[in-house]
């Protein structure tokens, strides 16, 4: 289980409790929510939008248009963090007018408002970053680089963005190389090859994280001469990285880091009787502290009640950086203010209005 992107739902579900307990927005109104796994797979991402744009009533309405009888289950929807798996929900919803807001796909090709005319997103656009990551190399006097990327729409986007700025910067690349985890070992060893006997000494890295960390894995079997890493914002301020002394002195552009008041209290009120209300809190607890939950099917031994949630030091409790989870925070409450400005005036939420996703 990815703890952080467990922190990020759970900030979703932490926003619409404030949201709902406010006078100001959607005064009377109470926000509910639906909260799938996508597990970083685009099948699954697919399947979760497909269940978003079903009705809820079971029937078939001979009179009427499809679009006049059809009802969403969901007004609008936060997420998907990558690139790739936003693109596969944001082409199906997109069909059917029901708003995506993304915390962290930062594709630049999300963008065209022509393919996903209803994706938005609180993250900037990895075309920014692109230019500025150029910038940043050029500032440096850094003239002669390696790249490589993930074989992803996040990293082949981004990267194509970087290597034209680079190319109006005057800096030339050495190589380019691309891999994705799922690829065979061959793939990832031949790109740290490349990088071993390459004459560049600066490596623009834009890589998921998931990426990053195979990569350096694989580095660190024959480590090279030291490298100086520009870091893509999907891995260069994630805390995993820290551990990696071949990522000392990394440098890249991130999001700000921010305060979510009540936030950190939110995420550590959690007992074994509520966790087991949830098959993610679930697995969270039994993988947090190696024991299983009673009434679940896990084969370790059983909690005992002495787990201390206040105790762990994983990505989940860790708050002390909210870079993309007040992106998180942004979004939903992006979605919480659309829908008010739709079903409400300056006084009062008019309970009965019946409206269509595509207005939010």
């Amino acid at each position: 289980m990815d703890f952080r992107e467990l922190r990020f739902a759970r900030a979703m579900e932490f926003t619409i409790n404030e949201i709902n307990n406010r006078t100001d927005l959607l005064p009377g109104i109470t926000l509910g929510y639906q909260i799938h796994d996508s597990c970083a797979a685009v099948p699954m991402c697919i399947k979760a939008a497909f269940q978003f744009a079903n009705g809820l009533d079971p029937f078939f309405n001979y009179t009427d248009s499809c679009s006049k009888s059809a009802a969403a289950a969901v007004s609008a929807l936060v997420g998907e963090s990558a690139s790739t798996t936003s693109i596969s929900m944001a082409r199906n919803l997109g069909l059917f007018g029901i708003p995506e807001v993304s915390h962290y796909a930062t594709c630049a090709c999300l963008s065209d408002k022509h393919q996903f005319p209803a994706f938005f997103r609180t993250i900037p656009s990895d075309h920014h970053q692109a230019a500025a990551l150029a910038r940043m190399v050029k500032h440096f006097g850094w003239t002669w680089i390696g790249a490589v990327r993930s074989d992803t729409d996040y990293g082949n986007y981004g990267m194509a963005s970087f290597l034209k700025a680079a190319q109006e910067e005057g800096i030339c690349v050495e190589y380019s190389e691309s891999y994705y985890r799922t690829q065979p070992r061959s793939k990832v060893e031949r790109v740290a090859n490349v990088i071993r006997r390459s004459t560049a000494r600066v490596i623009v890295a834009f890589l998921n994280s998931g990426d990053m960390r195979f990569l350096l894995e694989e580095l660190a079997r024959q480590p090279p001469p030291p490298l100086q890493w520009i870091g893509s914002e999907a891995w260069v301020t994630h805390p995993e990285f820290l551990k990696y002394n071949m990522c000392a002195g990394a440098i890249g552009f991130g999001v700000p880091r921010s305060v979510i008041p009540g936030l950190r209290e939110f995420l550590l009120d959690l007992s074994p009787a509520q966790a087991l209300k949830s098959p993610l809190l679930t697995e969270f607890w039994e993988s947090s502290f190696s024991c299983s939950l009673k009434g679940s099917s896990g084969g370790a031994r059983e909690c005992d009640g002495s787990e201390d949630i206040r105790a762990l030091q994983n990505p989940y409790t860790d708050t002390s950086q909210l870079r993309i989870t007040n992106m998180v925070y942004k979004a939903t409450y992006a979605i919480a203010h659309a829908i008010h400005g739709v079903i409400c005036n300056d006084t009062q939420c008019d309970k009965s209005a019946k409206f269509t996703p595509w207005q939010v």
